[in-house]
């Protein structure tokens, strides 16, 4: 199916382009959202008398994403998750917990915005980039930690994936003399 965009789209094209596209993702996709319309000539007809609006009220909603990414470019949002001994999450952090996260904050944020290629599933310092407009994109710093202390150490550098081992020298003798006394005794 031929649609012509109302507005940018990664990956399509540009405001007015009229490209071809499978007709599930038009009629599933862009039509409903008002990002195309399909390319006939009454649309074209149309798309060319409102044209002028529709470049004025992108450049007002990409001037309000600037403003937004302003602000939020760089913040860090701390999420608090069980973890394993290695850091391995029990469950992931997805976009939705990012969005609250960051609407907690203060921020407007949409699940649909913030653009993780996969899942958070482990413990640490990740970025986030989260898409405000289709040309305007800010970065955030997630912060998953177990506990707030944790993530409080996490942010000024230290590395809390690294266990420290602990050998019997260090519990002392008397760990030693009490798995000595407690051995069957030799049989001879």
């Amino acid at each position: 199916m031929e649609v012509i965009l109302l507005e940018r789209v990664p990956r399509l094209g540009q405001m007015g382009d009229t490209v071809r596209v499978k007709d599930g993702f038009a009629r599933n996709f862009l039509l409903p959202r008002g990002k195309a319309l399909r390319a006939t000539e009454a649309n074209r007809q149309r798309f060319e008398g409102q044209r002028k609006q529709l470049e004025a009220r992108n450049l007002e909603l990409k001037r309000d994403a600037n403003d937004v990414a302003a602000k939020l470019d760089g913040q860090t949002f701390v999420i608090i998750r069980q973890a394993g001994e290695t850091g391995q999450l029990y469950g992931s952090v997805s976009p939705r917990d990012i969005a609250e996260a960051a609407t907690a904050a203060g921020f407007t944020i949409n699940r649909n915005q913030v653009a993780l290629v996969h899942p958070i599933k482990t413990l640490g310092l990740h970025k986030a980039p989260i898409q405000l407009h289709p040309e305007v994109v800010a970065t955030v710093t997630i912060n998953v930690a177990r506990s707030q202390e944790q993530a409080e150490r996490q942010a000024k550098g230290e590395d809390l994936s690294v266990r420290e081992e602990t050998t019997l020298d260090d519990l002392g003798l008397e760990v030693g003399a009490a798995l000595a006394e407690s051995a069957p005794p030799p049989q001879g």
